[in-house]
């Protein structure tokens, strides 16, 4: 199957479904039998599935060390990653790594225990982030949160399950100009 090929199937095809599979560490995913689907996964000739979806929902995570290492060994093409289903882990931050999936373009991480706002930084990155979840962190106690997140990601679509309106935008405009500090510029001395 061709590159090409494999990106206009890939993304129809079901996710790799290990939720609700109490799974401590990303290691485990590697002796662990993915759920099977209503519809099964098509495999590549090496043997690893065709998809661009993962599903991690509902599992114990604490952290994702050795994650790009694993989906290295469980999909034939893991940079191609698009959909990642991290809800209800016990992450407590966005791991950096998940900024180095660049075709992600949903990413759910409802219901963990992230606590810093500035965790939203990190997905700026992303150049194709659309769809993304934090609802029921407890950033989302944060004063100014949703603001926050339009304002730090202002590509994405769907936020919270929620669809993002230009009242959304203008809102979160209006925050921003009122609650964040713009950078200062320094001038060198010598440059006067």
């Amino acid at each position: 199957m061709s590159r090409q090929d494999y990106m206009n199937t890939s993304v129809q095809e079901p996710p790799l479904d290990y939720s609700f599979r109490s799974i401590h560490v990303i290691q485990d995913l590697i002796s662990e039998e993915p759920r099977p689907g209503l519809r099964p996964l098509r495999h590549s000739k090496s043997g690893k599935p065709l998809t661009q979806s993962l599903r991690l929902n509902n599992n114990v995570l604490h952290e994702l060390r050795d994650f790009k290492q694993v989906l290295s060994q469980l999909l034939e093409h893991p940079e191609n990653l698009a959909w990642i289903d991290l809800s209800f882990n016990d992450l407590t931050s966005i791991d950096p790594v998940l900024t180095t999936l660049f075709n992600l373009s949903v990413l759910y991480l409802h219901g963990n225990s992230i606590q810093r706002l500035g965790e939203v930084n990190k997905l700026a990155i992303l150049p194709r982030l659309r769809s993304l979840t934090l609802h029921g962190n407890p950033i989302e106690e944060e004063k100014g949160y949703r603001q926050y997140v339009l304002c730090t990601l202002p590509r994405i679509t769907t936020f919270d399950f929620s669809g993002i309106t230009k009242a959304d935008r203008t809102t979160a405009e209006v925050w921003k100009r009122m609650n964040i500090k713009p950078k200062k510029v320094r001038i060198k001395q010598d440059e006067l």
